[in-house]
Parts: structure tokens; sequence; C-alpha cells
């Protein structure tokens, strides 16, 4: 398992399929403000409360580098969705008997394939009104999950992903303008939770609302707990990626000189329970 960063996109490999991680695109800029605009993606059909929230898991191995990367369409998204997710008996009972059951949501008119797999790798099942484009995914309380997009086009692209309303990769507020996952034409990303650095992330696990880590960090906000969200843009790369040196130690930081210069690295800080 060695999934992998640069002033450009980053790259990464977890089990068999590449993992394609960006940072530093020339779109980049400061988070905007809560509610989450992936969170607020205008859709059509029964709005429901969820029960559930994303808690902050155990540690996945997840070994980053970057990848230089520009989006050909910095001011739009190729495609914009989100899921609303809920325990299935609840979900059922907001759509009643017009509720479509499927396996994964089609993104930039079918040019990707969006799936949620639990701990196991079975795909986890969405929910739909019938002519409906407002998606309910269902969870279990404590189960792991992971994002899972496949690209069956030709083209590469940046995937910016959100949690709860919280960026993937920083743990700060949702935004088009940050960094994403690059996916390849013809590959598949999984992005199996919340990056803590460049060689580790915290596995997404359902938890109820009151555990959800946008519920214990600075940057989360209630109003988006029980919603993922997902955009695309279309990116053109620019050479070869360069791997980043070895850690020295079994998983022990090098030595710094002046350590209080070092910064967070952009990723995602723990929660604090209160």
């Amino acid at each position: 398992m060695n999934p992998t960063t640069t002033s450009g996109l980053r790259r990464c490999w977890q089990t068999l399929c590449a993992l394609l991680l960006a940072a530093g695109l020339a779109a980049c800029g400061a988070p905007q403000s809560s509610p989450d605009p992936l969170a607020a993606v205008a859709q059509r059909g029964p709005q429901m409360e969820s029960t559930l929230g994303t808690q902050w898991g155990e540690g996945r191995e997840s070994v980053t580098y970057d990848v230089e990367a520009t989006r050909l369409h910095p001011e739009h998204a190729q495609a914009l969705s989100q899921l609303r997710y809920s325990d299935e008996a609840s979900i059922r009972r907001a759509l009643g008997g017009s509720a479509d059951r499927q396996l994964n949501v089609l993104l930039a008119d079918g040019a990707v394939e969006w799936s949620l797999l639990d701990g196991q790798g079975q795909a986890l099942p969405v929910y739909s009104q019938r002519g409906s484009s407002s998606y309910q995914l269902a969870g279990r309380h404590g189960e792991r999950y992971m994002l899972v997009f496949t690209n069956r086009s030709s083209r590469n692209y940046e995937v910016v992903a959100t949690v709860d309303g919280l960026d993937v990769l920083s743990g700060q507020a949702g935004s088009l303008q940050n960094a994403g996952y690059l996916l390849r034409a013809g590959q598949t990303l999984h992005i199996e939770g919340f990056r803590k650095n460049s060689r580790e992330v915290a596995a997404f696990r359902f938890a109820t609302k009151d555990r959800a880590y946008a519920a214990h960090t600075a940057d989360g906000d209630a109003r988006n707990i029980g919603v993922i969200g997902a955009a695309l843009f279309e990116v053109q790369l620019a050479g070869n990626p360069v791997a980043q040196p070895p850690r020295s130690g079994a998983g022990a930081p090098a030595p710094q000189a002046f350590p209080g210069d070092a910064g967070r690295g952009g990723y995602a800080q723990p929660p604090q329970y209160r």
C-alpha cells in the first residue's frame, strides 16, 4: 500500500490503483466561508435531516508526491455534485415508494463514475427520487468508507472533494479554489480519509453527528454535517512528477534546525473533542 506531493498536482498510489493528489494549482486561493459550496449544490428532491456524520478515523498509509498541472477552465468546474448521507431506513422513509437505487453517480456526462465503497470494498447504495438529481447515500454507523472516482475518458481531471463541508486535503472549509487529487485518464482514484500529512490519512468512518470531525475542529460547520461534495476540473499536466526523498528513520521525522518554521503543511489537523 503506497499512495504519495509539489507546487503542482499531488500524486498518490494505494493498493493497485494510482492515486494522484493536487497541490498549488494556479487556481488555488483562500478557502471560502461556510457553508461549503460543494455542500450547497442546488438540487431538486426531498431534503432529509441526516442521522450520521463522518468521524476522524484510524491512520491509513497514503504516501504522496507532487505533479505540476494547470486547470484548463479555472473559472468553472466540469462537474459539481453532492451526496447527502444518512442511515438507509431514514432515506427510504423520506423517499417513499419512488426511491431508485443505484451504485454510483455519473459526473461530467458519464466521463467519471463516482461511487463510495465500504470497508469490505462493497459499493454503498445511492438513492434518488425518480426524475431527481438529488442523491442520498446510505451509510452505516461505525463503517469505514472511501470515495472512488473512475475516469472513463481520455482527459485528466482534478478532483476537489469535501466531507461534511471540510476539504479532504487541508481539513479547512471547502472551496472550489482548493487543490485536489489528480485523476488521470483511464485510472481510478481512491480517497480513504482526511489527509494528516504526506504519508497518512485519517480514515472516513460514519459516526453520530456529535462525533463528526466537523463538530470538533475550528473550520467545521454543523450545517454541513451529512453531505459529501465533489467537483471536477479538467487539467493539463506539465512535465514528469519527481518523487520526494524518503524520510529518515522508520516513520520518524527528520531532524530540523528550525522546527517552528515547518508549519502545518496544509494538511488536516486532528479533532479537538470537548
